[in-house]
């Protein structure tokens, strides 16, 4: 999950990008938006690195240096730094899930603000798409880092992995269910409820 615009609402309070830090984030942008259009205008199968280099007037290697399957440019935006960040400011005391779970809702609703069109993409894609949908199972690293830190234990432990693996898979799944709805409930919503789920289990 992803944006331009940070989490927390205080602007003022966030650090500046340096010039080499605004350069890397003009070109993962230029080659998201580009792909996103390619895949508007030819289908998602169809598009290849090579066009999408070309349509962000970047080489290939590049394009691989930031992502390393197309899969990744899909799934992975601005937003990604910050949500480890927001996680790991969160009070020090907070149940590892309650952080997730206000972080989320966060990003959701900042995502929906700010880039709407491209979660909706994003979600028909995952819908549509199994490499997608499989790419972003395997991709929770930043949650395992910041829940590795708050509690103390290391990235690599069965339970961290556990947890984050099941966070993600919960993500996922709420992604898929709110595009098979063509997006018409509160994803907010809907991601509160995921986690409740992990929370509590299923009631008989």
């Amino acid at each position: 999950m992803a944006a331009s615009a940070p989490l927390p609402s205080d602007d003022a309070q966030q650090p500046r990008l340096g010039l080499r830090e605004r350069k890397k984030l003009k070109t993962r942008v230029a080659i998201r938006e580009a792909t996103y259009r390619l895949i508007t205008d030819q289908g998602y199968e169809a598009t290849t690195v090579e066009q999408i280099a070309a349509a962000a007037e970047v080489s290939p290697s590049t394009v691989f240096r930031y992502f390393p399957t197309k899969e990744d440019i899909v799934l992975t935006d601005e937003f990604d730094p910050v949500m480890e960040a927001a996680i790991r400011a969160r009070p020090a005391d907070e149940p590892p899930l309650e952080s997730l779970r206000a972080v989320l809702r966060q990003a959701v609703e900042a995502i929906l603000a700010d880039q709407p069109e491209e979660l909706l993409q994003r979600s028909k894609l995952m819908l549509e798409i199994p490499a997608v949908r499989a790419r972003m199972t395997e991709t929770s690293l930043l949650l395992s880092r910041a829940v590795a830190d708050r509690t103390g234990r290391d990235e690599g432990d069965l339970e961290v992995r556990v947890f984050t693996a099941s966070v993600m898979a919960a993500l996922r799944e709420v992604t898929i269910y709110w595009a098979e709805h063509d997006q018409k409930e509160n994803l907010a919503v809907l991601v509160d409820r995921a986690l409740d789920s992990l929370e509590g289990g299923l009631s008989l």
